[in-house]
């Protein structure tokens, strides 16, 4: 299309004649559909979903609210809530976009426009192509234009866009998209609007830095809140929190009205740990803006991990009042319930879920699981299979959920072969193959070498039938309302740990069963495990708590490390936890980060003082500015061999051997500035350091033993001490051992209370939120499985675990309790006590409190 010196009839743009092709273009274009190019493509929303979960949405609200400058063509930022300026220019009929052409020609509201008007009307009509998706149409009028005038920048710039538009999966578009931007750019290289268009197309590319280094060249010639929101969200995704915190509070300080800006703000935080600063960001966010339903989707996020159920569910269900169709909060919604223990309440989020997105993995996983864990196996494994079926595409990255699927189905078979086997006559750590034990506690791909899998579902075993509360008799009532009293003790009051009242009970009624079982030991009989008949030994006592565990939760592997293929352990199982993973804060653990930084101060004062004397004073000097664990990194230059970073040992000393010590666990931290920190503790469980450990845990249960036995005739003060500190010693030295792959913690705590309640004492007090000091001689924590593992000895944490314990003498009433083991002999008994509802326990007096 060129120009030309008379206008048809019709009205028009004066001078402009428009040929029989280009009036069909605009007629197509009439009938095309709006597509928004959005800030993040598709491409990046899927590789920030893929990375962050549910943050992926907020990127598609962020670009669904607030467009790119890719169909703005003048410098604003659109305002939530819907300017002029956030609208399409798209119309219904060909005169009209002929009139919006010629309108936009005059009021040059496109990209670089020129000084002549016949020149301004061809370029606002290809622009209007765009803008109704015609792009290989817009590119031809561009190109035609540009054969008669090269450098005619805003068609070179209006070509660029064409070809993002046109799609970024198609590699040729991109290089064509970027070849264009970049020419525009040299010859006009004062336009914060190209490197900002160009940053849209590097960032779903991948080519991050090369994003992050245009829309900082852009801000440096305009500042501007949209250019700060995009660079923001763009360190948002390379995990570089506190720089992304930055860019969102100056996009809000120049304009404060942005709730996704203020949304991203509150991310930012949470990432960091920093949970009540994220939700006052978020509800910051809703009084801007009311209907936010992502803001109500991240408070309940928030609210979850800081272990507050009831807030988290109020916020999920203010999202879902306001789109009851929300996927991604049906999915967290449902995923906190099961994690609540509210396995039917979860189901049905998400059924709903896939009801709307029919290959959502994670509903669809989370379906199969919640069916298995209440002992629907025939539903479960049919969602499990639907799972395995959906292969990554070629190139494409294994979603968790398909990993662990595999995994899931075989256990959920197993388990249901068994559901009337008595749980005496069969042993699940020696009836799984070795290398799946090993791959799945692992979370490796399920690439199993000559793997038989389990036999299918057999038709003659039924699945589990719901077992009313009033149904049962009621003493075994009286007995799942105890254990719910004494599983409500083993919760953790501290951000990340969610109250799981499943847990809860099949804890509670580990406890009441070690007590039992220990009590009959120590009367000398004998009890029944693995299909034999044999006087019980310290393993058996943690596995009764670990069987119960297991089943709480089928989802996670709960297995001896000792009992996995020789290869492995000669090579070492590790319990790997990152405290601070670049910016990323494990919020769990926050309340030791002192205790172990004053730990790690002590060993580089004892290292230097041996390998590095003359500069002890120099050292010892710096470590008194050290207050956060990111202060040691400048240290780790004093000496060659710390330089990229160092690690820590502690060690456990013997009651057994004294002046002997094992390994007990590893502090590693590395990184070459804030940032780039890795901070992590992990215990490395070999064969020998295994055998040490069970050598001191087998002394010290025959000692617990025998003392046990004279307590039961003679109830001294004295004995029921002795026999109290052997228990924390014992479990001492299994924490610092973690024998197993998961569940380590609530396990151990689930047998010190149940032996000494068989010693005749209840733990009347629950684990403290106390927060870590050095100067408290007092010191208690919330965590008890690291209580154990930073503890000097033995003897430190048995008098810290009993300072919160509050042990009093145990109620008669327990004595009149039914026998655990013999009241739910199979896992169908187990699963059927487990699903139970029991709300009217509470209503009730629980007779030991």
């Amino acid at each position: 299309v060129r120009t030309g010196k008379m206008a048809p009839a019709g009205g028009l743009a004066r001078g402009v004649w428009v040929p029989l092709a280009v009036l069909a273009l605009l007629a197509r274009a009439a009938l095309a559909l709006t597509e928004r190019y959005p800030a993040l493509s598709l491409l990046q929303q899927e590789r920030h979903r893929q990375r962050h979960g549910p943050v992926g949405e907020w990127a598609e609200q962020y670009s669904a609210e607030c467009d790119s400058s890719f169909l703005h063509f003048h410098e604003s930022d659109c305002d939530i809530g819907g300017s002029s300026s956030c609208e399409s220019m798209l119309s219904l009929n060909t005169e009209k976009i002929l009139s919006q052409a010629k309108l936009l020609a005059e009021q040059k509201r496109f990209p670089f426009a020129t000084d002549n008007d016949n020149t301004n009307e061809e370029l606002a009509i290809a622009y209007v192509l765009i803008g109704n998706g015609l792009y290989d149409e817009a590119i031809r009028h561009f190109s035609t234009m540009l054969q008669e005038e090269p450098e005619l920048v805003s068609a070179i710039y209006g070509r660029g866009i064409a070809y993002g538009k046109k799609g970024l999966h198609d590699m040729k578009n991109a290089e064509l998209a970027l070849f264009e931007l970049s020419r525009v750019i040299s010859l006009e290289p004062d336009h914060p609007e190209v490197f900002e268009q160009r940053a849209e197309i590097l960032s779903p590319l991948g080519r991050i830095s090369e994003a992050l280094s245009d829309l900082t060249k852009a801000i440096q010639l305009q500042p501007s809140a949209r250019l700060y929101r995009h660079r923001g969200t763009l360190y948002f995704i390379s995990e570089d929190y506190a720089t992304a915190h930055e860019d969102f509070q100056h996009s809000l300080e120049l304009n404060k009205n942005q709730p996704i800006a203020m949304l991203y703000k509150g991310l930012t935080f949470f990432h960091r740990g920093l949970l009540k600063e994220a939700i006052e960001s978020f509800k910051e966010a809703l009084k801007q803006k009311a209907d936010f339903i992502d803001a109500y989707k991240s408070l309940g996020q928030a609210y979850r991990e800081l272990g507050n159920f009831d807030a988290a569910t109020e916020s999920f269900q203010k999202a879902l009042l306001l789109n009851q169709n929300h996927v991604q909060t049906l999915q967290l919604k449902g995923m906190m319930l099961y994690h609540h223990g509210s396995l039917d309440e979860a189901l049905k989020n998400f059924k709903r879920c896939l009801q709307l997105e029919p290959y959502n993995e994670v509903c669809q996983y989370m379906k199969g699981l919640s069916h298995v864990a209440m002992g629907q196996f025939y539903e479960g494994i049919k969602a499990q299979t639907k799972v395995m079926l959906n292969d990554p595409l070629p190139g494409q990255k294994a979603s968790p959920e398909y990993l662990k699927v595999k995994y899931l189905r075989e256990y959920s078979r197993y388990l249901h072969a068994h559901l009337d086997t008595p749980l005496t006559e069969y042993n699940t750590d020696i009836d799984l193959p070795g290398n799946f034990k090993d791959h799945w506690a692992k979370n490796l791909p399920f690439l199993i070498e000559n793997y038989e899998e389990q036999p299918g579902l057999q038709p003659h075993i039924k699945d589990v039938l719901f077992q009313n509360f009033e149904s049962y008799k009621p003493d075994v009532q009286e007995l799942i309302c105890v254990a719910d009293h004494l599983g409500s003790m083993m919760q953790y009051e501290t951000p990340g740990f969610l109250p799981n009242k499943r847990i809860h009970r099949a804890m509670g009624l580990a406890t009441l069963e070690v007590m039992q079982a220990v009590q009959r030991t120590w009367a000398n009989s004998k009890v029944r495990m693995n299909g034999k008949t044999r006087l019980m030994q310290w393993r058996d006592m943690f596995d009764i708590a670990v069987k119960w565990r297991r089943i709480a939760d089928p989802d996670q592997p709960v297995l001896w490390l000792d009992q996995m293929p020789a290869r492995s352990l000669s090579r070492g199982f590790n319990n790997h936890i990152n405290l601070i993973r670049g910016q990323v804060i494990n919020m769990r653990y926050l309340e030791y980060f002192e205790k172990i930084l004053h730990f790690i101060k002590d060993r580089i004062l004892v290292y230097h003082g041996a390998n590095n004397p003359k500069g002890l004073l120099e050292v010892r000097e710096a470590l008194e500015k050290v207050h956060k664990v990111e202060d040691l990194l400048p240290i780790m230059k004093f000496n060659s061999k710390t330089r990229d970073g160092f690690t820590v040992n502690t060690k456990v000393p013997s009651l057994k051997d004294q002046g002997k010590e094992y390994d007990g666990f590893t502090i590693t931290i590395t990184g070459d500035k804030v940032g780039n920190i890795l901070f992590s503790v992990e215990t490395q469980t070999t064969e020998e350091r295994t055998q040490l450990y069970h050598a001191e845990i087998d002394a010290l249960y025959k000692d617990l033993t025998a003392k046990g036995k004279i307590l039961i005739l003679s109830a001294e003060l004295g004995e029921v001490d002795a026999v109290c500190n052997l228990i924390l010693s014992l479990v001492y030295y299994f924490y610092n051992l973690m024998p197993l792959s998961r569940g380590s913690s609530v396990i151990a705590y689930s047998v010190i209370m149940g032996a000494l309640m068989a010693s005749g004492k209840e733990v009347s007090g629950k684990i403290p939120k106390g927060k870590a000091s050095i100067k408290k001689p007092k010191y208690t924590s919330s965590l008890v499985d690291f209580e154990a593992m930073t503890a000097p000895g033995s003897e430190a944490f048995s008098k810290i675990a009993r300072s919160w314990m509050n042990l009093k003498s145990i109620s008669p009433s327990y004595k009149s309790l039914p026998s655990v083991s013999e009241t739910f002999p199979t896992l169908r008994t187990m699963i059927e006590v487990l699903n139970t509802d029991s709300s009217h326990c509470l209503k009730k007096t629980i007779v030991v409190v």
